[in-house]
């Protein structure tokens, strides 16, 4: 059992991540992949030539290497622009090289194994300008086979404010209770 956690903020120790580590604090087995860490291009849209898609060379296939063989998935990131964070989007516009690689010929049907959540803070008003980026995960979800399961949304905009989210820290909390709970039962899923 593996819950992988892929941090989309580009700021270390941001509310994101604070929201974030309430949920995983007492979770065991947690594979921690912070984007902004890895060097990894924009997708180069192939999906047409005859060729397929030509190889990368970025540390993209170290996330994916990561996170394969986890059972959920936390997609953590802050909300800009009402959206997902640059860093988080280019990563999952990879995913359209990695369904037709041949490294990972089985990925979308791993994936389809996975649980999927999410953890957002934006700092205006996200949780209700915050759910078109659940709305977009969710389709996300469906199209790869990700078991879309639910996600917390927190309100920040200074460092630390996320301390001050008493719903947020709440929804966190009963998150991870109700991941731990699973993981003792040896199953996430």
């Amino acid at each position: 059992m593996k819950l992988g956690v892929i941090y989309g903020s580009m700021r270390k120790n941001g509310n994101t991540a604070r929201l974030t580590e309430k949920v995983i604090k007492h979770l065991p087995d947690v594979t921690e992949v912070d984007l902004k860490n890895y060097d990894f291009k924009d997708i180069i849209d192939q999906r047409h030539d005859n060729g397929g898609f030509d190889q990368v060379d970025d540390e993209y296939d170290r996330i994916i290497d990561q996170i394969i063989d986890c059972d959920v998935l936390i997609f953590s990131t802050p909300i800009y622009w009402y959206g997902m964070t640059g860093v988080m989007k280019r990563f999952i516009d990879r995913w359209s090289q990695t369904v037709r690689d041949d490294k990972y010929p089985d990925f979308k049907e791993k994936m389809e194994q996975k649980q999927a959540y999410i953890i957002a803070v934006g700092g205006d008003n996200p949780r209700e300008k915050g759910l078109p980026l659940v709305q977009q995960f969710t389709y996300i979800c469906q199209f790869i086979g990700l078991q879309y399961k639910g996600y917390v949304l927190g309100q920040a905009a200074k460092p630390d404010d996320i301390l001050q989210d008493e719903e947020a820290l709440g929804d966190a909390r009963k998150l991870g209770e109700l991941l731990q709970k699973r993981a003792e039962m040896g199953n996430y899923l």
